[in-house]
């Protein structure tokens, strides 16, 4: 495993990181979540994302469950606030800061979280007052970092325009060799302020690792069949966007490797890219995206899958 320094922080993290979004608590059964986890520390993955509102609270705690008897300076552990938990219980109000961090860290069974981030941006909040909840939780010792997922440029630019408050480190955005909305102004804006990105479905929900026939249904242990995980994939599920990806395997081929590797390897070729988040739920899937670290791929190759992906008509 490789590691990228996250930001302004101090914190190492590995390239590759492990999610639990539509996986662990929800669509993955615990034995199978610790298998992952296990199997993540043995290839040298530090680097662990949930958030409160995946499984509402359930994703935080198998995986506390899952690291409750690792020492607690071997891993780094990021979470999330923002998402409805109940009627009274959403969005980044200073009330909802205090309870929810609260709240993860029972569930995550740790006294602090090494990386706490807004789901979304709370446009029923004033700015100031989250960035002052957030900042007082990171002075209590709960939050040792902070960062955001799917922010404007705007967004990010009135946060680090507020003074005396903690400063983001991390932004989280869609990034893919299909989605590649962030380049234009994320990116540039964070490189700008010391936040790096961390990558939320960078194989495009499984669709890039090429096992999906536009032909044929998808298979039964995907997650396009999974009642409890397919909802979130069914955009890419489009005949036009298969038909692309299948035509990026030979390239993947050519480079040596998988087609999930290739397009892994794609994301980390931006140097603003801390980590990518990848979700298992068998070990052997983090053995593949794991490698992908260790590729040396031509430019050239990259750029005849990007002339694919920009040939895909919109939805």
């Amino acid at each position: 495993m490789k590691y990228r320094k996250l930001g302004a922080s101090d914190l190492e993290v590995s390239e590759i990181s492990l999610g639990s979004w539509l996986t662990y608590g929800v669509g993955v059964e615990a034995d199978k979540t610790r298998a992952c986890v296990d199997r993540a520390f043995d290839l040298g993955i530090n680097f662990f994302d949930t958030a409160n509102v995946y499984g509402r609270g359930a994703a935080e705690t198998v995986l506390g469950e899952a690291l409750k008897d690792r020492p607690r300076d071997s891993y780094i552990m990021a979470t999330k606030l923002w998402g409805r938990m109940s009627e009274e219980d959403q969005g980044l109000s200073r009330a909802q800061v205090h309870k929810q961090i609260d709240a993860s860290l029972k569930r995550l069974r740790t006294d602090y979280v090494d990386l706490y981030q807004c789901h979304r941006y709370d446009p029923e909040t004033p700015l100031e007052e989250t960035m002052e909840a957030l900042s007082e939780i990171v002075r209590a010792g709960k939050v040792r970092w902070i960062g955001f997922s799917e922010w404007s440029p705007e967004q990010i630019e009135a946060a680090f325009a507020i003074p005396g408050v903690e400063r983001f480190v991390s932004s989280q955005p869609q990034y893919s060799i299909l989605w590649r909305r962030p380049e234009k102004a994320v990116i540039p804006v964070c490189a700008a302020n010391g936040v790096s990105q961390i990558v939320w479905s960078p194989l495009a929900q499984g669709v890039l690792s090429g096992k999906y026939d536009p032909a044929s249904p998808p298979p039964a242990d995907s997650r396009a069949a999974n009642d409890e995980m397919s909802g979130a994939i069914g955009g890419w599920m489009r005949r036009e966007v298969l038909e692309a990806v299948q035509r990026m395997k030979p390239i993947a081929a050519e480079a040596g490797c998988s087609l999930a590797q290739f397009a892994l390897a794609w994301v980390l070729r931006e140097p603003n890219v801390a980590s990518a988040i990848v979700g298992a739920s068998r070990p052997a899937q983090l053995d593949e995206n794991a490698a992908a670290v260790d590729l040396t791929i031509d430019p050239a190759l990259f750029a005849r899958a990007e002339a694919i992906a920009a040939e895909i008509p919109r939805a």
